[in-house]
């Protein structure tokens, strides 16, 4: 087609550039279906087809098509470039129509704009490879995306304007405990973690947790053994003994799930010297303060909570959320004893995220403030779990 697309205006004087991109865009992504198998999409040359459709084209316009349709062939399609964004740490589709994505701590509207058979396809090139289906039986699906970005589908009847589509970004910072508070709460951290207390690190929703947690795991000593569990591995340990779990969600025939607390169970044969739990948000809650009630020291975890107070009363609630049956009253006795301290974690104004208290556990929903924002209030009274390394 060496003569460009005949009828389609494309080259014209009376034609944007943003237009004649679009349809080149859309000519050579029909085309590669056309000609190419689907194994064999990623070597063909893109540029080169784009010549043959458009040879008076300039570079600016092969280059942008070249970027998109391998967009369309090989990633998501139109929202590529958001992901590709460092500055974006959530994207937001809410059916069809402009795409929100979050930066700087708030929600935007982006430039990109997606249609209702764009996000059909992009939803089969999120689930396809999960393994996993959407649909009007099972409307709702959680995954990740091969850079570790957490992804949830939900579609109608439950998506009531819908597909929707929520991406949250594996934007964990390789940040040390300073970028969170003052030296001297670091220090504080410091000593708790040398003392294999038991930490759960505690806020809402984006306020900086797993970012935290991964900091705390820094000053783990280099001779412990490190076992990770994770719903979806995103922890990035500078620690040269690490041991990492992921769990696993049930397969397209509906068997084969791993839980996270199947692998606190199978952790715990694995003579870890400690374990660190990206998030404990279920039944695993038991095991865990079995394991710390009976002798595992120096334990890091999350947990979304208000406070540390609030943190405590979760805890608890979710241990009961078991066949078990335990009493609230016990599980609430577990915690006490399990758990050394919590680190309440806030997202300021204007996106920054930062410790505002370090908490000592003394009892049933009791917390005793040992650093409150930047200053020190109190000294450690709980006795210690490991000789000091």
């Amino acid at each position: 087609m060496s003569g460009g697309l005949e009828g389609s205006g494309i080259g014209s004087a009376g034609n944007s550039w943003q237009a004649e991109v679009d349809l080149l865009v859309d000519a050579a992504h029909h085309r590669l279906l056309d000609t190419a198998g689907s194994g064999s999409l990623r070597t063909v040359d893109i540029a080169g087809l784009v010549r043959s459709l458009e040879p008076l084209a300039s570079s600016r316009v092969v280059n942008e098509v070249v970027t998109r349709v391998s967009a369309l062939v090989d990633g998501l399609g139109p929202i590529e470039p958001l992901l590709e964004d460092p500055t974006v740490s959530e994207v937001m589709i809410n059916g069809p129509g402009r795409v929100w994505v979050e930066y700087d701590g708030a929600a935007h509207l982006s430039d990109v704009t997606v249609d209702q058979a764009e996000i059909e396809l992009l939803i089969e090139r999120i689930v396809a490879p999960l393994g996993r289906r959407v649909d009007q039986l099972a409307p709702y699906v959680d995954g990740r995306l091969p850079d570790g970005s957490r992804v949830n589908v939900v579609v109608p009847p439950v998506a009531v304007d819908g597909p929707y589509i929520t991406i949250r970004r594996f934007v964990i910072l390789d940040v040390d405990l300073e970028a969170f508070t003052t030296s001297a709460i670091a220090d504080l951290l410091d000593k708790l973690i040398s003392r294999g207390a038991n930490i759960a690190v505690s806020g809402g929703t984006s306020a900086g947790k797993t970012t935290l947690l991964n900091a705390l795991t820094k000053r783990i000593d280099v001779n412990q053994r490190v076992v990770t569990i994770e719903d979806a591995a995103e922890l990035q340990l500078d620690h040269p003994h690490v041991v990492r779990l992921e769990a696993r969600t049930e397969s397209r025939e509906g068997g084969g799930a791993v839980t996270i607390r199947d692998l606190v169970r199978n952790a715990l044969r694995m003579r870890p010297d400690r374990l660190v739990i990206g998030e404990v948000r279920g039944s695993e809650a038991l095991d865990l303060l079995h394991a710390l009630n009976t002798g595992h020291a120096g334990c890091l975890s999350t947990v979304h909570a208000n406070g540390p107070e609030d943190a405590l009363r979760r805890l608890a609630t979710l241990a009961t959320s078991t066949s078990e049956r335990l009493p609230i009253e016990a599980a609430r006795e577990h915690v006490a004893a399990a758990i050394d301290a919590v680190v309440h974690v806030e997202r300021r104004a204007g996106g920054q995220r930062s410790i505002t208290s370090v908490s000592e556990v003394v009892g049933h929903d009791q917390v005793r403030i040992l650093a409150k924002n930047e200053g020190l209030v109190a000294e450690i009274s709980r006795p210690a779990r490991l000789r000091s390394l």
